[in-house]
């Protein structure tokens, strides 16, 4: 008699739209017998999962989370057998007979963790700026299915930047504010934590100025399930209700080959935009870089000078037909973004999600990316933080921090591997950098170690430091940036005095916030720097920090700290040595 494995998608989070594979496996009589996996054929999951998505989340309702759904998950986690393994899909020998093949491909850029410099070597930390928020939907998506996600799905700086913060408004010419703050690191007393502190003059949606968007969607077959079009569709109808008359959208779309599904329309005839989008259907293959180019020609047609000129990209990025290189593709992007017209990427999708090329693409193109995971987060992207999307008022932003020797011994940039700038890069307008919307706040973190602590590295024999600087400086912070419009760029520069580094008990609700979110971060990928400090200190730090969380997303942040603890395996779990 074979054993049996069989797979059941039960709803884990209400409100969440989460599921948790659950192994039930029958003893048999023989152990030498292969286990046999049962799928649900797709044809009947996608029909399940298009009649529940808008049981699921009530577009108008806040995309807080509910805790006692989150709590009964968590109980029920806790309440598993340990000996229940947590079970992947696996693809049968003979699925074609259900009509498909479930292959996890999901792609994701592989970054190394920033290292750790010496300032007697390198005293320079040059990066881009970076707004993007799609890796913290994106890992929130793998822990309300109930497993970790992968290390190279978490960038730090984009969970980190995921939440508001109450960082000071702008003042004169500069459209954004710079802060500083440093405490001591809560997972090192012997180093100190550095916030950089950035917030964009702010808009209304009522102040923007006229949008000229174009819809990019992908209708390909990969899209025909139900975190695919149809929450695509959902979420760009959000995007409707906010056009205003002055505004227009056009709609592309792709999948063997690309075509124009809606002229460009006027906001004001939303019925016709809905109409348009509703009619959308899934199937066939993807050929994404004839749909990028259309939808460049299409935004061309109605280039506004003084205007929004934006392509919406909604896809998997499981891209097959035509020009599907990676590299090929991040230059189309960044060729087209010259013509004055941004590319933001929105991902769906699970399984054969291409997370890296959403990501890139977005930089190369001048936009921002965000992943959709449900309508709460569509929400808060295209409605909440709709001027921060769509408008910048800055652009090809680069920080630069010289940390002075005679006060620093060495330092580490926390994320931002994947934007780190060459030193030279700084001053040379022709290198490209990142945008800030409006509103948006923008936080980076180094961990220093001061002169006289103890650091990672060991002590050069033969080092002779000398020192410079102002006395009480620890760094000098320059920035740079350009108008929306181009030109030349402009510099920012002010000194980051030494002071007495706050007790981290005694630091803003906003840096240890910051902090516990990097803690998490880093827990995630390798725990390489964060000794003893493990994910029940982060939801402490967390928990203590959440200050007004009007919209909950703090709250969640704890929620999710806690779901990772469970998820945990024995032998990745740390053990407090207190």
């Amino acid at each position: 008699m074979s054993s049996i494995a069989v797979l059941i998608r039960q709803p884990l989070l209400a409100g969440f739209g989460a599921t948790l594979a659950l192994g039930l496996v029958a003893c048999s009589a023989s152990n030498d017998e292969p286990a046999t996996s049962v799928v649900v054929p797709k044809a009947a999951e996608s029909k399940m999962k298009q009649e529940a998505l808008h049981e699921e989340v009530d577009a108008n309702a806040s995309y807080a989370p509910q805790p006692a759904a989150v709590a009964g998950a968590l109980e029920a986690r806790k309440a598993m057998p340990q000996s229940m393994p947590m079970i992947a899909p696996a693809p049968l020998a003979d699925s074609a007979a259900f009509g498909y093949q479930d292959v996890y491909r999901e792609q994701y850029q592989k970054i190394e963790s920033s290292p750790v410099q010496a300032v007697a070597q390198q005293p320079v930390s040059t990066f881009s700026i970076d707004v993007d928020t799609g890796a913290y939907a994106n890992v929130r998506r793998f822990l309300n299915d109930g497993s970790l996600p992968p290390k190279d799905a978490v960038r730090l700086e984009e969970l980190v930047n995921y939440f508001p913060y109450a960082y000071p408004k702008p003042e004169g010419d500069v459209p954004f504010s710079v802060a500083t703050e440093l405490a001591t690191t809560p997972w090192n007393p012997e180093t100190r934590l550095l916030r950089v502190a950035i917030k964009a003059a702010d808009l209304s949606a009522a102040e923007l100025p006229p949008a000229n968007l174009v819809f990019l969607v992908d209708v390909s077959g990969s899209m025909d399930r139900r975190e695919g079009l149809p929450m695509v569709q959902s979420t760009l109808k959000l995007l409707v209700d906010q056009l205003r008359p002055q505004d227009r959208v056009a709609l592309v779309t792709y999948a063997g080959n690309a075509s124009v599904a809606l002229e460009s329309t006027s906001g004001s005839e939303k019925a016709k935009i809905r109409a348009a989008i509703d009619q959308l259907s899934a199937g066939g293959s993807t050929a994404g870089e004839s749909g990028i180019q259309l939808a460049y020609q299409e935004a061309q047609k109605g280039l506004l000078k003084d205007g929004i000129n934006r392509i919406l990209l909604a896809t998997d990025g499981d891209f097959n037909v035509g020009i599907s290189d990676f590299e090929t593709l991040k230059q189309l992007a960044a060729d087209k973004r010259k013509t004055g017209v941004s590319l933001t990427t929105l991902g769906f999708g699970t399984d054969n999600y291409n997370e890296q090329l959403m990501e890139q693409l977005a930089d190369a193109g001048d936009g921002n990316y965000a992943y959709i995971d449900n309508l709460r987060e569509a929400r808060k992207v295209l409605v909440d933080q709709l001027s921060s999307t769509l408008a910048v008022v800055a652009k090809d932003v680069k920080i630069q921090v010289e940390f002075n020797p005679a006060e620093v011994s060495e330092y580490r940039l926390l994320g931002y591997e994947n934007r780190a700038l060459k030193r030279e890069d700084f001053s040379n307008d022709k290198v490209d950098a990142g945008e800030i919307g409006a509103g948006h706040t923008v936080t980076a973190l180094y961990e220093v170690v001061p002169v006289g602590a103890k650091g990672w590295l060991e002590p050069l024999r033969y080092a002779q430091i000398k020192e410079q600087g102002k006395a009480g400086e620890i760094a000098w912070l320059r920035l740079r940036y350009k108008a929306p419009e181009g030109g030349a760029s402009k510099l920012v520069e002010r000194p980051i005095n030494k002071g007495e580094a706050t007790p981290i008990a005694n630091a803003s609700d906003d840096l240890r916030f910051a902090a516990a979110v990097a803690a998490f971060a880093q827990q995630l990928k390798d725990a390489k720097y964060t000794g003893n400090f493990g994910l029940a200190d982060s939801a402490k730090l967390a928990r203590g920090a959440k200050g007004e969380d009007p919209f909950g997303l703090r709250g969640e942040f704890v929620q999710l700290v806690e779901l990772a603890q469970s998820l945990q395996t024995p032998q990745n779990v740390q053990v407090r040595a207190d």
